[in-house]
């Protein structure tokens, strides 16, 4: 009987199911989208419900379209959008409010409040790795309790359940038996402590969030309950192999020595590496993170994060209508004016790590009377570059480790003008995994080594890559980075 495994990743945009077989190769994909929420103030926002179902629908999909018995399902991995934050009823099981997106800044006077008694940010980021900012969960989870009223009601009852999308999507899929999240996207909430992993109370104490309405915390390999997914299976199947969506990535990478760094570029981009067993704390506004913790064993990240990477090619077709497909990027950056110095910073929702700075805005700089569109569209992409950038040096100062190659995957690295733009920004080889499902594929394969059905190292004998290197003379490189520094400064000194 063949054995398959279903690696649910379900991202910013949308759900995607992949069937990987015994060898650990992708042999399909499902995928729907759901609606993205954005109101006139900026706030971003899902519908839990919509992300339940369509988890149901792609899983379902992914074996039908390929004509595989249910009955040859032998487990469930999930890879998940970290940050954006879910709050249900845990009797009922309907959710108190839209999903409040990592994107959404709307929880920023959550964090100048806090900002405010004295200690306060330095003790969240001792014990948590990350900088007080209304982009982890904490925060938004006290905006759902100052602002929903329903959910103070239903704390009162004892009924509340606060987490991340991995807990809302296991506890969907077990039909409520199972409340739980795994240790990266626990590490990622701003109310965990890192080194004695597990919930800080005094972190709860200062979001005024009781450690009870929290999801378990459980092994990113161990087993989070079981499904038949509503039905579909003939017999309920382990969920193994729950990660969010960079950690899974870093692991379907293959990055499990220390100093082996991944940037997955999807929606917003996260650059993360590994840094081995022992927690090293960052000095320039990186976060600390975890990894993993498989078999017992916890491995530690640093991690940058960058809000608009695939998404400013979101912007250029539906909002600048300058583009009707990613794809045709490429091809004006390569028509545009190659002595054009124009800078886009797509600080749509503030700007991530290494900045940290929520309230700057986004801006185009150094554009002339022959600045056309090509000029624009290929600024908007090297932007994708420059951010990674910014990352990428400020985690080879806090490691002092020096990048040999940054392992990429995701939609965008499908564009040779960004993967060679991105490497002479960095001048080290940018290698790109052979498809861009690295993080259901991740998520996949920690599923099935658990269950036995796949080697620990997987990763290195199914993944094929390309890659780019350096061309960029120096001088010229040099003189693009200071202008894109000046342009960052610019925008941040514009937000006051």
């Amino acid at each position: 009987m063949a054995r398959y495994i279903i690696g649910i990743d379900q991202s910013t945009q949308g759900t995607k199911a992949l069937l990987v077989d015994e060898a650990g190769r992708l042999i399909h994909r499902a995928d729907r989208a759901h609606e993205q929420k954005v109101n006139e103030e900026g706030w971003v926002s899902h519908d839990p419900a919509e992300i339940a179902a369509n988890v149901l629908a792609v899983a379902r999909a992914v074996v039908e379209e390929q004509g595989v018995d249910p009955a040859d399902i032998a487990g469930i991995g999930i890879s998940n959008q970290r940050e954006t934050t879910v709050a249900w009823n845990a009797r009922t099981g309907e959710p108190l409010c839209d999903a409040i997106v990592w994107q959404c800044s709307r929880a920023q006077e959550v964090c100048d409040r806090i900002a405010q008694r004295e200690g306060a940010p330095e003790v969240i980021r001792e014990r948590t790795g990350l900088t007080l900012s209304p982009y982890y969960p904490a925060a938004k989870m006290t905006w759902i309790m100052e602002n929903v009223p329903e959910a103070r009601d239903i704390a009162r009852a004892g009924d509340l359940h606060l987490g991340t999308v991995d807990s809302w999507v296991v506890w969907t899929l077990t039909h409520g038996a199972e409340f739980r999240c795994d240790y990266s996207n626990a590490s990622r909430t701003q109310l965990f402590d890192i080194e004695k992993l597990n919930w800080s109370t005094r972190c709860c104490r200062l979001f005024g969030i009781d450690p009870a309405w929290l999801p378990e915390v459980t092994d990113s390999d161990a087993c989070f309950g079981m499904t038949d997914l509503d039905g579909f299976l003939p017999a309920p199947v382990p969920i193994h192999g729950v990660l969010g969506d960079s950690h899974a990535a870093l692991f379907g990478q293959g990055c499990y020595a220390p100093g082996q760094a991944k940037a997955t570029l999807g929606t917003g981009s996260s650059v993360m590496m590994n840094v081995g067993h022992e927690l090293s704390r960052s000095q320039t506004g990186l976060s600390n993170s975890l990894g993993w913790r498989m078999g017992g064993e916890t491995v530690y990240v640093l991690e940058g994060n960058i809000n608009y990477a695939g998404a400013v090619k979101t912007w250029l077709r539906d909002d600048m209508e300058m583009i009707e497909s990613p794809a045709e990027t490429t091809d004006l950056s390569y028509a545009a004016n190659p002595a054009s110095r124009v800078y886009v910073v797509p600080a749509f929702t503030g700007l991530g790590a290494p900045h940290w700075n929520s309230e700057a805005r986004a801006a185009v700089f150094g554009m002339t009377r022959t600045t056309g569109r090509a000029e624009f569209v290929r600024a908007t992409v090297e932007s994708i570059a420059f951010q990674i950038f910014d990352v990428a040096d400020a985690m080879q100062r806090d490691s002092g480790v020096s990048l040999a190659e940054l392992r990429v995957d995701g939609g965008p690295t499908r564009d040779p003008y960004l993967m060679q733009f991105l490497a002479d920004m960095l001048r080290v080889p940018i290698v790109a995994a052979g498809n861009d499902e690295m993080s259901g594929l991740g998520a996949a394969w920690a599923a099935g080594i658990a269950l036995g059905i796949y080697p620990a190292d997987v990763a290195r004998s199914v993944a094929p890559r390309a890659g780019w290197d350096a061309k960029m003379h120096e001088n010229d490189r040099t003189a693009r980075i200071k202008g894109w520094r000046r342009a960052v400064k610019a925008a941040i000194a514009f937000a006051g």
